[in-house]
Protein backbone atom coordinates (compact mmCIF):
# COMPACT_ATOMS: atom_id res chain seq x y z
CA UNK A 1 0.00 0.00 0.00
CA UNK A 2 1.66 3.12 -0.95
CA UNK A 3 1.61 6.14 2.08
CA UNK A 4 0.15 9.47 1.70
CA UNK A 5 3.18 12.02 1.30
CA UNK A 6 1.85 13.70 4.79
CA UNK A 7 1.82 11.28 6.88
CA UNK A 8 4.26 12.76 9.05
CA UNK A 9 3.85 15.86 11.28
CA UNK A 10 6.68 17.50 9.03
CA UNK A 11 5.00 17.02 6.21
CA UNK A 12 1.59 18.44 7.88
CA UNK A 13 3.14 21.67 8.56
CA UNK A 14 4.47 22.02 5.74
CA UNK A 15 1.30 21.18 3.66
CA UNK A 16 -0.28 24.18 6.73
CA UNK A 17 2.40 26.51 5.61
CA UNK A 18 1.82 26.61 2.12
CA UNK A 19 -1.72 26.86 2.32
CA UNK A 20 -1.21 29.91 4.53
CA UNK A 21 1.13 31.82 2.78
CA UNK A 22 -0.56 31.50 -0.49
CA UNK A 23 -3.94 32.37 1.36
CA UNK A 24 -3.22 35.78 1.80
CA UNK A 25 -2.20 36.35 -1.23
CA UNK A 26 -4.96 34.99 -3.06
CA UNK A 27 -7.19 36.75 -0.99
CA UNK A 28 -5.78 40.66 -2.07
CA UNK A 29 -5.95 39.29 -5.67
CA UNK A 30 -9.69 38.10 -5.44
CA UNK A 31 -10.44 41.29 -3.72
CA UNK A 32 -9.22 43.40 -6.34
CA UNK A 33 -10.69 41.29 -8.91
CA UNK A 34 -14.35 40.85 -7.35
CA UNK A 35 -14.63 44.23 -5.80
CA UNK A 36 -16.07 42.31 -2.57
CA UNK A 37 -14.46 41.79 0.57
CA UNK A 38 -16.65 38.64 1.91
CA UNK A 39 -17.01 37.28 -1.24
CA UNK A 40 -13.48 37.01 -1.59
CA UNK A 41 -13.06 35.42 1.59
CA UNK A 42 -15.48 32.68 1.06
CA UNK A 43 -13.59 32.11 -2.27
CA UNK A 44 -9.99 31.66 -0.34
CA UNK A 45 -11.76 29.67 2.25
CA UNK A 46 -13.41 27.19 -0.38
CA UNK A 47 -10.00 26.56 -2.37
CA UNK A 48 -8.04 26.25 0.74
CA UNK A 49 -10.69 23.40 1.96
CA UNK A 50 -9.72 21.73 -1.43
CA UNK A 51 -6.73 21.98 -1.41
CA UNK A 52 -6.73 20.18 2.31
CA UNK A 53 -8.65 17.17 0.87
CA UNK A 54 -6.38 16.67 -2.09
CA UNK A 55 -2.74 17.94 -1.69
CA UNK A 56 -2.32 15.03 1.37
CA UNK A 57 -2.78 12.75 -1.05
CA UNK A 58 -1.82 14.48 -5.03
CA UNK A 59 1.06 15.99 -2.94
CA UNK A 60 1.27 19.99 -2.91
CA UNK A 61 1.30 21.13 -6.93
CA UNK A 62 4.36 22.99 -8.47
CA UNK A 63 2.40 26.16 -8.80
CA UNK A 64 0.60 26.32 -5.33
CA UNK A 65 -0.63 29.91 -6.21
CA UNK A 66 -2.15 29.03 -9.69
CA UNK A 67 -3.79 25.76 -8.28
CA UNK A 68 -5.54 28.13 -5.60
CA UNK A 69 -6.49 30.67 -7.95
CA UNK A 70 -7.86 27.88 -10.52
CA UNK A 71 -10.56 26.60 -8.06
CA UNK A 72 -11.24 30.41 -6.54
CA UNK A 73 -11.90 31.03 -10.20
CA UNK A 74 -14.22 28.10 -10.35
CA UNK A 75 -16.39 29.08 -7.33
CA UNK A 76 -16.07 32.80 -8.29
CA UNK A 77 -17.73 31.77 -11.77
CA UNK A 78 -21.93 31.35 -10.38
CA UNK A 79 -21.02 34.72 -8.22
CA UNK A 80 -20.13 36.79 -11.00
CA UNK A 81 -22.85 35.32 -13.38
CA UNK A 82 -25.03 37.14 -10.60
CA UNK A 83 -23.41 40.55 -10.85
CA UNK A 84 -24.21 43.38 -13.52
CA UNK A 85 -20.91 43.38 -14.46
CA UNK A 86 -20.40 40.23 -14.90
CA UNK A 87 -18.79 40.07 -18.41
CA UNK A 88 -15.74 42.28 -17.30
CA UNK A 89 -15.46 40.68 -14.19
CA UNK A 90 -15.18 37.38 -15.66
CA UNK A 91 -12.57 38.72 -17.99
CA UNK A 92 -10.29 39.52 -15.17
CA UNK A 93 -11.09 35.99 -13.32
CA UNK A 94 -7.78 34.33 -15.26
CA UNK A 95 -4.98 33.02 -14.09
CA UNK A 96 -2.70 35.10 -14.46
CA UNK A 97 -4.16 37.86 -13.30
CA UNK A 98 -3.94 41.22 -15.07
CA UNK A 99 -2.84 42.98 -11.74
CA UNK A 100 -0.32 40.94 -10.58
CA UNK A 101 0.10 40.94 -6.99
CA UNK A 102 2.64 43.40 -5.31
CA UNK A 103 4.85 42.69 -2.34
CA UNK A 104 2.95 45.30 -0.31
CA UNK A 105 -0.92 43.58 -1.21
CA UNK A 106 -1.04 42.07 2.69
CA UNK A 107 -0.08 45.41 3.86
CA UNK A 108 -2.75 46.99 1.43
CA UNK A 109 -5.66 44.78 2.73
CA UNK A 110 -4.41 45.10 6.51
CA UNK A 111 -5.18 49.21 5.68
CA UNK A 112 -8.41 47.97 4.39
CA UNK A 113 -9.76 46.37 7.47
CA UNK A 114 -8.30 49.27 9.80
CA UNK A 115 -10.89 50.97 8.31
CA UNK A 116 -11.64 54.16 10.95
CA UNK A 117 -15.43 53.24 10.00
CA UNK A 118 -14.96 49.92 12.10
CA UNK A 119 -14.33 49.70 15.75
CA UNK A 120 -10.88 49.49 17.07
CA UNK A 121 -11.54 45.75 17.98
CA UNK A 122 -13.22 44.95 14.69
CA UNK A 123 -10.12 46.34 12.79
CA UNK A 124 -7.75 44.36 14.52
CA UNK A 125 -9.70 40.84 14.98
CA UNK A 126 -10.63 41.00 11.52
CA UNK A 127 -7.49 41.39 9.84
CA UNK A 128 -5.58 38.89 12.31
CA UNK A 129 -8.49 36.66 10.69
CA UNK A 130 -8.98 37.34 7.13
CA UNK A 131 -4.37 38.76 6.37
CA UNK A 132 -2.82 36.53 8.62
CA UNK A 133 -4.59 33.56 9.29
CA UNK A 134 -5.07 33.05 12.92
CA UNK A 135 -8.32 31.50 14.44
CA UNK A 136 -10.84 33.04 16.36
CA UNK A 137 -9.95 31.25 19.40
CA UNK A 138 -6.07 32.43 19.01
CA UNK A 139 -7.35 35.44 18.26
CA UNK A 140 -9.77 35.65 21.42
CA UNK A 141 -6.85 34.20 23.81
CA UNK A 142 -4.69 37.18 22.64
CA UNK A 143 -7.56 39.96 23.87
CA UNK A 144 -8.64 37.53 26.81
CA UNK A 145 -12.25 37.71 25.52
CA UNK A 146 -14.51 34.79 24.65
CA UNK A 147 -14.77 33.44 21.29
CA UNK A 148 -18.09 33.84 20.24
CA UNK A 149 -17.27 37.96 21.03
CA UNK A 150 -14.41 37.95 18.12
CA UNK A 151 -16.28 35.41 15.42
CA UNK A 152 -19.60 38.72 15.93
CA UNK A 153 -16.61 41.14 15.65
CA UNK A 154 -15.41 39.69 12.37
CA UNK A 155 -18.77 39.30 11.06
CA UNK A 156 -20.17 42.67 11.53
CA UNK A 157 -17.03 44.12 10.07
CA UNK A 158 -17.17 42.05 7.21
CA UNK A 159 -20.96 43.14 6.47
CA UNK A 160 -19.99 46.99 7.05
CA UNK A 161 -16.22 46.95 4.74
CA UNK A 162 -19.29 45.36 1.69
CA UNK A 163 -22.26 47.37 2.44
CA UNK A 164 -19.88 50.47 3.06
CA UNK A 165 -17.56 49.70 -0.13
CA UNK A 166 -14.33 50.54 1.56
CA UNK A 167 -11.56 50.68 -1.29
CA UNK A 168 -8.75 48.28 -1.24
CA UNK A 169 -5.41 50.60 -0.84
CA UNK A 170 -3.36 51.74 1.47
CA UNK A 171 -4.58 54.92 2.04
CA UNK A 172 -3.51 58.61 1.40
CA UNK A 173 -0.53 60.11 3.25
CA UNK A 174 -3.11 62.50 5.34
CA UNK A 175 -5.09 59.27 5.97
CA UNK A 176 -1.85 57.55 7.59
CA UNK A 177 -2.12 58.68 11.00
CA UNK A 178 -5.92 57.53 11.77
CA UNK A 179 -5.10 53.77 10.96
CA UNK A 180 -1.89 53.36 11.81
CA UNK A 181 -1.91 52.30 15.48
CA UNK A 182 -4.74 49.66 14.64
CA UNK A 183 -1.99 48.64 11.83
CA UNK A 184 0.60 48.77 14.37
CA UNK A 185 -1.71 46.60 17.32
CA UNK A 186 -2.40 44.14 14.28
CA UNK A 187 1.41 43.65 13.53
CA UNK A 188 2.26 43.62 16.86
CA UNK A 189 -0.08 40.83 18.10
CA UNK A 190 0.77 38.88 14.94
CA UNK A 191 4.36 38.77 16.03
CA UNK A 192 3.02 37.70 19.73
CA UNK A 193 1.53 34.90 18.57
CA UNK A 194 4.20 33.49 16.39
CA UNK A 195 6.92 34.40 19.06
CA UNK A 196 4.73 32.20 21.92
CA UNK A 197 1.56 30.81 20.17
CA UNK A 198 -1.38 30.18 22.10
CA UNK A 199 -2.36 27.64 19.88
CA UNK A 200 -0.65 23.90 20.14
CA UNK A 201 2.79 24.46 19.20
CA UNK A 202 5.36 26.47 20.78
CA UNK A 203 6.28 29.14 18.07
CA UNK A 204 5.37 30.54 14.66
CA UNK A 205 8.68 30.98 12.66
CA UNK A 206 6.01 31.55 9.12
CA UNK A 207 3.79 34.12 11.55
CA UNK A 208 6.90 35.71 12.98
CA UNK A 209 8.73 36.11 9.42
CA UNK A 210 5.44 37.90 8.35
CA UNK A 211 5.16 40.26 11.18
CA UNK A 212 8.36 41.07 10.81
CA UNK A 213 7.87 41.79 7.33
CA UNK A 214 4.72 43.53 7.81
CA UNK A 215 6.85 46.29 9.98
CA UNK A 216 9.69 46.82 8.11
CA UNK A 217 7.21 47.37 4.87
CA UNK A 218 5.38 49.89 7.20
CA UNK A 219 8.75 51.53 8.06
CA UNK A 220 9.80 51.35 4.42
CA UNK A 221 6.18 53.41 3.91
CA UNK A 222 6.62 55.53 6.79
CA UNK A 223 9.94 55.82 7.24
CA UNK A 224 10.02 59.16 10.03
CA UNK A 225 7.57 57.77 12.05
CA UNK A 226 8.42 56.59 15.42
CA UNK A 227 6.16 53.69 16.80
CA UNK A 228 6.91 52.04 13.25
CA UNK A 229 10.53 52.21 13.59
CA UNK A 230 9.75 51.16 17.88
CA UNK A 231 7.51 48.14 16.68
CA UNK A 232 10.19 46.75 14.07
CA UNK A 233 12.98 47.39 16.69
CA UNK A 234 11.22 45.30 19.20
CA UNK A 235 10.35 42.20 17.00
CA UNK A 236 13.95 42.59 15.54
CA UNK A 237 15.30 41.94 19.43
CA UNK A 238 13.29 39.57 20.49
CA UNK A 239 14.21 37.46 17.27
CA UNK A 240 17.72 38.13 18.47
CA UNK A 241 17.53 35.86 21.15
CA UNK A 242 15.43 33.36 19.31
CA UNK A 243 18.31 30.47 19.38
CA UNK A 244 18.90 30.41 23.25
CA UNK A 245 14.97 30.37 24.00
CA UNK A 246 14.47 26.78 23.57
CA UNK A 247 16.53 23.19 24.53
CA UNK A 248 16.94 20.80 21.24
CA UNK A 249 14.10 19.04 23.19
CA UNK A 250 11.91 22.06 22.68
CA UNK A 251 11.38 23.26 26.03
CA UNK A 252 11.07 26.55 27.25
CA UNK A 253 14.46 28.35 28.54
CA UNK A 254 13.75 31.17 31.00
CA UNK A 255 15.58 34.49 29.68
CA UNK A 256 17.99 34.23 33.27
CA UNK A 257 19.13 30.60 32.08
CA UNK A 258 19.74 31.47 28.41
CA UNK A 259 22.97 30.85 27.10
CA UNK A 260 23.53 34.81 25.93
CA UNK A 261 26.69 33.58 23.44
CA UNK A 262 23.63 32.40 20.91
CA UNK A 263 21.82 35.99 20.20
CA UNK A 264 22.30 37.70 17.63
CA UNK A 265 24.45 40.48 18.77
CA UNK A 266 25.11 42.01 15.34
CA UNK A 267 21.44 42.27 15.19
CA UNK A 268 20.57 43.78 18.70
CA UNK A 269 23.39 46.57 17.88
CA UNK A 270 21.18 46.58 14.70
CA UNK A 271 17.92 47.43 16.24
CA UNK A 272 18.98 49.28 19.30
CA UNK A 273 20.54 51.49 16.76
CA UNK A 274 17.48 51.96 14.83
CA UNK A 275 15.68 52.48 18.12
CA UNK A 276 17.74 55.17 18.79
CA UNK A 277 17.12 57.17 15.91
CA UNK A 278 13.37 57.17 16.35
CA UNK A 279 13.63 58.20 20.12
CA UNK A 280 16.02 61.21 18.82
CA UNK A 281 11.85 62.45 17.34
CA UNK A 282 10.97 62.99 20.38
CA UNK A 283 7.49 61.56 20.44
CA UNK A 284 7.74 59.02 22.44
CA UNK A 285 5.14 55.92 22.17
CA UNK A 286 4.29 52.28 23.87
CA UNK A 287 6.15 50.16 21.26
CA UNK A 288 9.32 52.43 21.40
CA UNK A 289 9.15 51.86 25.37
CA UNK A 290 8.68 48.44 24.67
CA UNK A 291 11.44 48.16 22.58
CA UNK A 292 13.64 50.01 25.02
CA UNK A 293 12.99 47.36 27.76
CA UNK A 294 13.77 44.48 25.70
CA UNK A 295 16.99 46.58 25.00
CA UNK A 296 17.89 46.48 28.27
CA UNK A 297 17.94 42.99 28.81
CA UNK A 298 19.73 42.43 24.96
CA UNK A 299 22.44 44.33 26.00
CA UNK A 300 23.15 42.88 29.54
CA UNK A 301 26.00 40.92 29.30
CA UNK A 302 24.71 38.95 32.42
CA UNK A 303 20.90 38.44 34.27
CA UNK A 304 22.92 39.63 36.81
CA UNK A 305 23.92 42.78 34.93
CA UNK A 306 20.30 43.62 34.07
CA UNK A 307 19.16 47.13 34.79
CA UNK A 308 15.88 46.59 36.69
CA UNK A 309 15.34 50.49 37.72
CA UNK A 310 15.61 51.64 34.55
CA UNK A 311 13.13 48.56 33.52
CA UNK A 312 10.87 49.58 36.35
CA UNK A 313 10.84 53.38 35.33
CA UNK A 314 10.17 52.21 31.50
CA UNK A 315 7.57 50.49 32.76
CA UNK A 316 6.00 53.22 34.68
CA UNK A 317 6.53 55.77 31.45
CA UNK A 318 4.58 52.92 29.57
CA UNK A 319 1.74 52.67 32.17
CA UNK A 320 1.05 56.67 31.31
CA UNK A 321 0.82 55.98 27.93
CA UNK A 322 -0.59 52.37 27.62
CA UNK A 323 -2.34 51.43 30.84
CA UNK A 324 -3.08 47.89 30.90
CA UNK A 325 -3.18 45.14 33.28
CA UNK A 326 -0.97 43.26 31.50
CA UNK A 327 1.65 45.79 31.33
CA UNK A 328 1.35 46.21 35.16
CA UNK A 329 1.80 42.45 35.86
CA UNK A 330 5.12 42.93 33.64
CA UNK A 331 6.11 46.11 35.76
CA UNK A 332 5.02 43.67 38.81
CA UNK A 333 7.92 41.23 37.63
CA UNK A 334 10.64 43.96 37.14
CA UNK A 335 9.58 44.92 40.64
CA UNK A 336 10.62 41.81 42.37
CA UNK A 337 14.34 43.04 41.58
CA UNK A 338 14.05 46.29 43.46
CA UNK A 339 12.16 46.15 45.83
CA UNK A 340 11.71 42.21 46.44
CA UNK A 341 8.86 39.70 45.94
CA UNK A 342 6.61 40.73 48.69
CA UNK A 343 6.21 43.86 46.88
CA UNK A 344 5.65 42.33 43.78
CA UNK A 345 3.34 40.16 44.83
CA UNK A 346 0.59 42.75 46.12
CA UNK A 347 0.92 44.42 42.82
CA UNK A 348 -0.02 40.55 41.33
CA UNK A 349 -2.64 40.06 43.29
CA UNK A 350 -4.60 43.57 42.84
CA UNK A 351 -4.94 42.10 39.03
CA UNK A 352 -6.61 39.51 40.16
CA UNK A 353 -9.88 40.68 39.09
CA UNK A 354 -8.94 41.60 35.72
CA UNK A 355 -6.40 38.68 34.65
CA UNK A 356 -7.87 35.80 36.67
CA UNK A 357 -8.22 33.75 32.97
CA UNK A 358 -4.67 34.84 32.24
CA UNK A 359 -2.42 32.19 32.43
CA UNK A 360 0.84 34.00 33.02
CA UNK A 361 -0.94 36.22 36.08
CA UNK A 362 -0.92 32.47 37.55
CA UNK A 363 2.33 31.47 36.81
CA UNK A 364 4.15 35.12 38.26
CA UNK A 365 1.56 34.64 40.95
CA UNK A 366 3.53 31.29 41.47
CA UNK A 367 6.91 32.61 40.87
CA UNK A 368 6.59 34.55 43.74
CA UNK A 369 5.12 32.54 46.02
CA UNK A 370 7.98 30.21 45.64
CA UNK A 371 10.23 32.78 46.44
CA UNK A 372 8.63 33.75 49.42
CA UNK A 373 8.55 29.86 50.85
CA UNK A 374 4.83 28.89 49.94
CA UNK A 375 5.42 26.04 47.68
CA UNK A 376 1.59 24.54 48.44
CA UNK A 377 -0.39 27.92 47.16
CA UNK A 378 2.74 28.06 44.02
CA UNK A 379 1.48 24.61 43.23
CA UNK A 380 -2.16 25.68 43.13
CA UNK A 381 -0.96 28.79 40.94
CA UNK A 382 0.76 26.44 38.67
CA UNK A 383 -2.26 24.16 38.15
CA UNK A 384 -4.08 27.62 37.44
CA UNK A 385 -2.02 28.48 35.23
CA UNK A 386 -1.03 24.98 33.56
CA UNK A 387 -5.50 24.78 32.78
CA UNK A 388 -5.27 28.56 30.53
CA UNK A 389 -2.30 27.42 28.19
CA UNK A 390 -2.03 25.47 25.34
CA UNK A 391 1.22 25.86 24.43
CA UNK A 392 3.48 22.61 24.50
CA UNK A 393 7.11 24.61 25.68
CA UNK A 394 4.71 27.00 28.63
CA UNK A 395 2.72 23.37 29.90
CA UNK A 396 6.31 21.66 30.00
CA UNK A 397 7.56 24.26 32.14
CA UNK A 398 4.56 24.48 34.15
CA UNK A 399 4.11 20.39 34.38
CA UNK A 400 7.38 19.97 36.13
CA UNK A 401 6.63 22.59 38.45
CA UNK A 402 3.46 21.00 39.30
CA UNK A 403 5.02 17.38 39.92
CA UNK A 404 3.47 14.14 39.22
Amino acid sequence: MTSSPYETAESHDRLARVVREHAGRLAASLIQVTGDFSAAEDLVQDAVLVALKHWPEEGIPERPDAWLFTVARRRGLDLLRRQENYRRKLEQLRWPPETKPEPDERLRLVFTCCHPALTQEAQIALTLRVVCGLTTAQIARAFLVRESTVAQRITRAKQKITKAGIPYRVPADEELADRLSQVLAVIYLLFNEGYLSTAEQAQSHDLADDAEWLAALLHRLMPTEPEVAGLLTLIRLHRARTAARFTPGGTLVRLQDQDRALWDHEAITAATALLTRAIKRQRPGPYQLQAAIVACHAEAARWEDTDWEQIVLLYDMLLHLAPSPVTRLHRAVALRYTRGAEAALADVDGLATELDRYYLFHATRADLLRALGHPDEARTADRLALDLTANPAERAVLQERVGP
